[in-house]
């Protein structure tokens, strides 16, 4: 399936679940905007582009804040929703965890 807005590329057949992110980009106003990717770098690009969400398109430049690998697609959205539930603070928490961790993609405990 060609033009996924994931950026997922699906030529090679996989065996079992295949790893997803949760990101949080730190927009031009400060703000902090959650999504869920299988290619953090090809997502970030497209929002940097202007052909990601219809938030970070008004609110340029963005920066990855924080990076989370999650087991596939079903716990990435889970795990989504979850931080988008929290308060800002909260939120500034998870990425200062993040950017402490010694790898920034690194699965929470």
């Amino acid at each position: 399936m060609a033009g996924r807005a994931d950026g997922a590329n699906d030529e090679a057949p996989r065996i079992g679940p295949r790893p997803a992110f949760v990101y949080l980009l730190r927009c031009a106003d400060a703000s902090l905007y959650c999504g869920w990717t299988f290619d953090p770098e090809r997502r970030l690009a497209a929002h940097r582009a202007g052909r990601g969400a219809r938030y970070t398109r008004s609110r340029l430049p963005v920066t990855m804040a924080a990076v989370l690998e999650l087991a596939d697609a079903a716990g990435a959205r889970r795990e989504e929703a979850r931080i988008k539930r929290l308060s800002r603070s909260e939120k500034l928490t998870l990425v200062a965890a993040s950017k402490s961790s010694v790898e920034v993609g690194a699965q929470r405990p």
